[in-house]
């Protein structure tokens, strides 16, 4: 089976505009996570998934720049767009990502991705965002080609088109959705990139990591964080917005 992960991406962020391709040390947000997520040893291919609108195109630029796949579909039915994508590159298991998760780990992908390949077809969707226990930043989604073919074909509402993976959890038994959980209760952590406190933060651990440790991992950041404990409050009074199309 293929597995293909594919990262939603805009530049039209309603909290901060064009956060994908915001930079730190000389490199864009987006740059960083496409880096680390190509580490995940169990995704055949990484696609990246854009709108048609003109305001995208620096994104198909940078993808063009670091040899990475791309697919432009519409702006509003991402759902649509993640299907066209899927089954224009042929995807069976299919890995979604949002593009606001720049640290995201490649070991938390790939535990995902095992899982769900060893539990399927007992697990039709297996994920670590429906209890959460690792940080916000490490969302990790894992679903079958057939589901999302039939979400695409069944979903009309405006928020189901809009953000993918709801409207498949309806359709299943709650027996066939699986979950990922931490050994420990991680879920305060905010590394996700939606406001202009979250990119100081994510500023400051990229700064401090990655020049020495460009692999670095999950418990690092955790490590970097229970040493400089004020830093996690420059995003904790941010308020989660229900996943908008990064």
């Amino acid at each position: 089976m293929k597995v293909l992960a594919i990262v939603q991406a805009r530049m039209g962020s309603t909290r901060l505009p064009g956060k994908v391709l915001k930079q730190v040390n000389g490199k864009t947000l987006l740059e960083y996570q496409i880096e680390r997520i190509k580490r995940a040893k169990n995704i055949d291919q990484l696609v990246i998934s854009t709108s048609t609108a003109e305001i995208d195109d620096p994104i198909i630029a940078l993808c063009k720049k670091m040899n990475v796949d791309t697919f432009r579909g519409s702006e509003k039915d991402v759902l649509g767009r993640f299907y066209e994508t899927c089954s224009f590159y042929k995807g069976d298991v299919i890995v979604r990502l949002t593009a606001d998760c720049p640290l995201i780990d490649p070991e938390v992908i790939d535990s995902g991705i095992s899982f769900f390949l060893k539990n399927h077809p007992k697990f039709l969707y297996v994920s670590n965002t429906r209890k959460r226990s690792y940080p916000r930043g490490m969302d990790t989604e894992v679903f079958s080609y057939q589901l999302l073919q039939d979400a695409f074909m069944n979903a009309n509402m405006p928020h189901d088109l809009e953000h993918v993976t709801p409207f498949m959890i309806k359709r299943i038994d709650s027996s066939a959705v699986g979950q990922i959980v931490y050994p420990r209760d991680e879920s305060k952590h905010r590394w996700t990139v939606d406001t202009t406190e979250d990119f100081a933060l994510i500023e400051k651990i990229l700064s401090a990591l990655y020049p020495s440790k460009p692999k670095f991992s999950m418990e690092d950041v955790l490590a970097l964080l229970k040493r400089n404990q004020a830093w996690t409050q420059i995003n904790e009074k941010v308020k989660q917005k229900e996943d908008e199309d990064n």
